[in-house]
């Protein structure tokens, strides 16, 4: 029976690296239109429930009244910051791994996914803490009414537990994908997703015996879904997968782990949470026309994050394939992946763009019961989504300089589309023509930062094929002789 016992395991570990092996070979030699797809279809599925629980807070809410709507409209930048946090280093840990993985390292790639664990863990902890401590401060910052504060407390206090909860799947998550697992994340990420839906309109409005707790009862929801999130991860990476190892690691081990994924995931970090940043000085311009029109802005941001699915699955199906091979010096492939994406999302997002036309007012009519609301979402949705397949180059530009191990660009790049293009240009077209020329200066600014994005990354990819060749006609003079 021992024996028995003792074969099963090792069958079980024979498969799981047959697995790993076959995900790397996809990556480094399979045929890239393919490969892309069997990653970004799990992706898209998961993005879908992970984004449905913003959409269900967002109804749900809407429910109560237009100032609950409005506190969590408000809330939106400072979440999106914490959240980018954590993207910017699970764009870290993937780019680390990947490269590592590419290269035939695993055994430090397994170190570092535990020191990248440890290391979200503790830095989002700090930063949830300082966010508690300062609610008041910041939300009346971003032009937040004496009338909503109250309400940004009851939903803010306790969602700050939820991003640190949120920061240990979605570094998981990237070490699942470094590998070429994109199924694992899609289905944590979808349960997540799922457990939130059930949950929030029960906590909001006290079904099944339990006491309605108002905006207070989807910042609880949230909690519970990552939570279980948590346990699953942990569990599948240290035990099932074993791509980490199951213990804290010593500090002589933390902090070289630490070091390479602050490398790239901090640059990374920073460039994400420029977009929180420039969306909450948006959100203060917004405010100047009223809670009905913020209320609207961050229905129509959380409809913009729905219609960005398809471009953030792939924005982390990309990376991998971009980090294993250019582990492996493959720049070619790299080129032929990004201009695929690229070609693809324009399409694809325009395709979203008239679906949005046509839905424009249905969807208005669900989100808000007031009439001034409802036209303010409709023009959002009229206007704003021209401006998707911009976007999508931008994200996955971004995404490829950090795969790339370019992570200043990537950051650099953020700047200049953010606050040389977005907020210079929403302030102008708001003050020359109202929110109108606001939500078509979002077109404008996605527009002009898009061609930048093009132009560097294909610039940059140049090079690199520029000095691969040569230095492989160096190797092979140096042979000769």
């Amino acid at each position: 029976m021992g024996q028995t016992k003792v074969s099963l395991l090792i069958h079980i570990n024979v498969l799981s690296i047959q697995k790993s092996s076959k995900s790397k070979n996809d990556m480094l030699k399979g045929d890239i239109k393919s490969t892309l797809i069997n990653m970004a279809i799990p992706m898209i599925f998961g993005m879908i429930m992970l984004m449905t629980f913003g959409i269900v807070d967002t109804f749900f809410v809407s429910l109560i009244g237009t100032n609950e709507l409005a506190a969590i409209s408000f809330t939106f930048p400072i979440t999106f910051l914490i959240i980018s946090f954590n993207i910017g280093l699970g764009i870290g840990t993937s780019a680390v791994i990947g490269k590592y993985l590419g290269s035939g390292d695993d055994s430090n790639a397994k170190v570092l996914a535990t020191g990248s664990l440890m290391l979200v863990f503790i830095l989002v902890g700090m930063l949830s803490i300082a966010g508690y401590f300062t609610i008041d401060f910041t939300f009346t910052l971003l032009g937040a009414s004496a009338t909503l504060l109250p309400l940004i407390y009851d939903y803010m206090s306790i969602w700050y537990i939820a991003g640190v909860l949120l920061a240990i799947p979605m570094v998981g998550n990237a070490v699942l994908r470094a590998s070429g697992d994109t199924k694992t994340p899609s289905i944590i990420m979808a349960a997540g997703g799922g457990i939130n839906v059930v949950l929030t309109p029960v906590l909001i409005f006290g079904y099944l015996g339990f006491p309605a707790l108002g905006i207070k009862g989807a910042a609880i929801a949230t909690c519970i879904a990552w939570t279980v999130c948590v346990v699953w991860i942990i569990y599948f990476l240290a035990v099932k997968r074993e791509l980490m190892e199951p213990r804290l690691l010593s500090w002589s081990e933390f902090v070289p782990a630490s070091k390479g994924v602050l490398t790239i995931g901090l640059p990374a970090a920073g460039s994400n949470m420029l977009t929180p940043i420039s969306a909450a000085i948006v959100t203060s311009i917004v405010a100047g026309y009223g809670a009905h029109a913020v209320a609207a802005w961050g229905v129509g941001n959380r409809i913009e994050s729905l219609a960005s699915i398809v471009v953030l699955a792939l924005s982390m199906s990309l990376p991998p394939l971009i980090s294993q091979n250019f582990g492996a010096n493959q720049f070619s492939r790299i080129h032929t992946a990004y201009r695929m994406c690229i070609k693809f999302i324009l399409v694809w997002q325009f395709l979203m763009f008239v679906i949005l036309v046509i839905l424009a007012p249905y969807i208005a009519s669900v989100f808000a019961a007031e009439e001034s609301v409802a036209q303010q979402i409709t023009l959002f949705l009229l206007i704003v989504p021209i401006g998707y397949g911009f976007q999508g180059i931008i994200i996955l530009t971004n995404s490829a300089f950090n795969a790339m191990h370019k992570p200043l660009a990537a950051m650099y790049l953020s700047l200049i589309r953010l606050f040389i293009c977005y907020v210079p240009i929403t302030a102008l077209g708001s003050y020359l023509y109202g929110l109108q020329g606001l939500f078509w200066a979002c077109v404008v600014a996605n527009a002009l930062a898009a061609g930048v994005s093009y132009y560097w990354f294909n610039r940059e990819i140049g090079l690199q094929k520029q000095a691969d060749k040569e230095n492989y006609t160096r190797v092979n003079d140096v042979k000769r002789l």
